[in-house]
Parts: structure tokens; sequence; C-alpha cells
């Protein structure tokens, strides 16, 4: 009998379910040995409130690991969380959107209101549509991750979470030991050829091409920050490498940034302009600097920007 585990996911798209069946043939020892799955609704057919609807208040069995994907945006997101915080010893917040509010916190920066207002009355739709407020959760305030609501154990981020390292973390409570996991930035694990600073003093829109030889070693490539590109990979947390690279600098493009930032409480917009300051490049030439927290904009970081009042003559 393997270790009980109960699954949950929130507001997510799969990706990190996916993920975990990326594993690959590494996954069916894990599943038929190490994890007794008492609970996870995107493999088995197991209802809050009884199979036959009998229960009154939400139920997920006890187990001794929790695995939740996605954020926090409406009260049954925050119900089913505090449900897993109270019947497993130890909980993870698996993928960014868990970690650190991920995509759907891009709402964060915008008015509530006015969001639900453009998303349920277009004019490519039915104009006239009614804001749904019967028989669907009440949203929050705004998108939270999963350790603003609940104390959490072990955080994996990732959009979606390197499946190698799923499998290190899963096996390694199995084990009753610390998991190996990144502790650097995706800087640390770059392999592309620096020259240093002062190539470029302004940064440009990734809109054509980076230098490279196709073919070619990654690390014949020159850094992108240093040709001029936006690149996420200073203030990035490490995870994403395949083959040796990060996942986005193998393909030739910057870093998004969707592991989060490096340090637990980083900001990546704010130490992202001070490294760009540090390497005289002006922080004032990055398109919608906002748009940096496009995967940590939980932890309130990421707010409406508050529009001046124009006082009427």
């Amino acid at each position: 009998m393997g270790v009980t585990t109960a699954m949950e996911w929130l507001g997510s798209c799969s990706g990190c379910e996916i993920a975990i069946l990326n594993i690959g043939e590494d996954l069916i020892p894990i599943i038929t040995e190490a994890l007794d799955i008492v609970h996870a609704p995107v493999l088995m057919d197991h209802k809050y409130f009884g199979q036959c609807g009998e229960g009154i208040i939400l139920n997920i069995p006890d187990a001794v690991v929790g695995i939740v994907t996605g954020g926090v945006s409406n009260h049954e997101h925050l119900e089913v969380l505090e449900e897993m915080r109270k019947k497993c010893k130890v909980l993870i917040a698996l993928g960014t959107c868990a970690t650190h509010g991920g995509i759907p916190a891009l709402m964060n920066g915008q008015d509530r209101e006015q969001s639900w207002e453009e998303i349920y009355r277009t004019e490519s739709t039915d104009p006239g549509a009614e804001v749904p407020n019967v028989e669907v959760p009440a949203p929050l305030d705004r998108v939270y991750a999963c350790d603003e609501k609940v104390k959490i154990d072990m955080q994996l981020p990732g959009c979606p979470p390197n499946p190698a390292l799923i499998a290190e973390v899963i096996l390694s409570l199995v084990e009753g030991r610390d998991p190996v996991l990144p502790g650097k930035s995706v800087c640390d694990t770059c392999p592309t050829r620096r020259e240093g600073k002062g190539a470029v003093d302004k940064v440009k829109r990734f809109i054509t091409n980076a230098d490279f030889v196709p073919g070619a070693p990654i690390d014949e490539m020159r850094c992108l920050l240093e040709q001029g590109y936006l690149c996420l990979g200073p203030v990035t947390a490490a995870g994403c490498a395949k083959r040796g690279a990060p996942a986005c600098i193998s393909a030739r493009v910057p870093c998004r940034g969707c592991f989060g930032p490096v340090r637990k409480d980083g900001n990546q917009l704010l130490d992202m302009m001070n490294a760009l300051a540090s390497n005289g490049i002006d922080y004032k030439s990055v398109v919608d600097r906002r748009s940096i927290l496009r995967f940590s904009g939980a932890h309130g970081k990421l707010r409406p920007v508050k529009k001046p009042v124009v006082e009427e003559e």
C-alpha cells in the first residue's frame, strides 16, 4: 500500500495534470506502488457530497499527501482548498497558478466589475447578456495564490511544472527525504554566451528573430538580454531546463518568467527593473512593464491602475 494521496484542481487549465502524465514510464511505479490515490477529480469519480449527493457538507478523504493545482478565484476554490488543508498532512501547491497566481491573476490588474462586463457582455456574443449570479460560485475580490489562504508545505512552480521535478517531489515524500530542487535563477542554468555589460542601452520588443546560427549549439548563441531582448531569466526561478538549457532559451526565445520569482517573496517587476538599470539599460524602454508580472500577479503584486480623475470645467 502506497502513501495516501488526494489531488485537487482549482482555477486551472489542467496543464499541471498533463505534466504529471508527462513523467512517462516512471509514472507507472509511482501510481501502482508509491501512491494510493484516494481522491482526484481528474482521474476518478469521487463526489464532494457523496456519490448520490446525500452529503450536507463538502468532504474529501483523509490523506498523507495533498496536491493542489490552480489559483483561488472564487468561493468554491476556497472551500475546496480549506478542506484539502484540513484533510492532508502535507499539502503541495503545484504549478505557477497555485504558487503565484499564474495567468488567471492577470485579472488582478483590472477593475473586477469592469472585467465581468467585458467578458459577459461583448458585441461579438450577446451584448445584453447578464453576468451570471445564480448557481455559480461567487468570485473573490481578486485571484489568490494558495499560500495566501492556507498553509502550504511545499511549492513547485512552473507553467507547466517540469515532470522530472514533480517525480522528484513525490518520490522524496515517499522516501522520507528532502527533494533535490533547483535553487537558482534561469540565468544560472543558461549556457548562452555572455560578453558583458554595455552592449545595448534600450530594450527592444521580440518582433524579430534573435541573432543565432540555425542548428548551432545553444552555447554559441549570445545572451538574449545582451542582444537587447527582454529576457526574464535573471529574475525567474530555474526548473524548466530540459536537455541542458532552459525551455524558452532552447527555442531561441527570451524567458517569459513562468516559474515565478527566484526568491519566495520576490517581485519580478521590481527585480527586473533593477537588473536593467544595473546593466545601463533604460527600464523606461520596456513596453507594458506590468506584463512582467504576467505569471506572478498574486500576493497583492498586481493591482488595478487608478486612473486620474479629470475635473470638468
